[in-house]
């Protein structure tokens, strides 16, 4: 399973920060539990990058894998990076799969992250740490050890929600977005997101919140309440959230 998940997660980060379809869904049940899946859908990256790639490399055995799988991210992590996690850490990853659809030749390239918060509080530590799992060092090692890595960063890349503070109870979601941690987000990515606009590829960005009673209040303009006020849907896309961080931000009352 692992000789596999190396290979593949490589490619899926090198095309992480400059070219994805990127949702967030949140679905918050009565017993207080929330289910929280980032879904990450690079094919028209894949479908571009293609038509960029020679017919020799494109059959080349790693362009020819065929996988839908899930792991589990605690039991995918070597004995050394377990033995260093926090207890905290370690039920959060026992609580997160990693799931993986790839069909490069059909340009078929979607990841998921799918975590289950047991509460509201349980919800809170997920998020603020997420890209902070002692995983990331292992990213790091199996990057580096790649000869097609040379000068490729992936803790960058899976630092991406660092820079959201939050405050979460059994009635409220708040997500404010931190712009210097943003502004130094950007700046290590500045790269990948030129490359992107290069290839005229656009970032949509969706978030979607279902609660399992009515929405009080709501603070953002661009979100979306469905007509029964259970589900909020926030659309908008890279370049306007770097135009207008604060686009992203959400106070909700429920």
């Amino acid at each position: 399973m692992k000789k596999f998940y190396y290979p593949i997660l490589f490619f899926v980060l090198l095309c992480f920060s400059s070219c994805v379809d990127i949702e967030e869904h949140y679905n918050f049940k009565p017993d207080g539990s929330c289910n929280v899946v980032y879904a990450f859908d690079m094919g028209r990256a894949v479908s571009v990058l293609m038509n960029l790639m020679t017919d020799s490399v494109k059959e080349t055995p790693q362009f020819s894998i065929v996988k839908d799988t899930t792991l589990n991210f605690y039991t995918a992590l070597p004995d050394s990076t377990q033995q260093k996690m926090s207890l905290e850490e370690a039920n959060m990853a026992k609580s997160s799969n990693l799931s993986v659809k790839m069909d490069l030749k059909k340009s078929i390239m979607k990841v998921s992250v799918n975590h289950l918060a047991k509460n509201s509080a349980d919800l809170e530590y997920y998020l603020k740490h997420l890209s902070k799992i002692s995983m990331n060092s292992r990213l790091n090692e199996v990057t580096k050890n790649s000869k097609q890595s040379k000068g490729f960063d992936a803790q960058q890349l899976v630092a991406g929600q660092d820079y959201y503070t939050y405050e979460i109870t059994p009635h409220k979601f708040y997500r404010i977005i931190d712009t210097k941690k943003f502004n130094a987000f950007l700046k290590k990515t500045q790269s990948t997101f030129a490359m992107a606009k290069a290839m005229l590829i656009d970032m949509p960005y969706k978030v979607i919140l279902n609660f399992a009673k009515p929405v009080k209040k709501i603070n953002n303009p661009k979100a979306v309440l469905s007509a029964d006020r259970k589900r909020v849907t926030l659309v908008t896309n890279m370049d306007d959230i770097i135009k207008n961080p604060s686009v992203m931000n959400l106070k909700i009352d429920f």
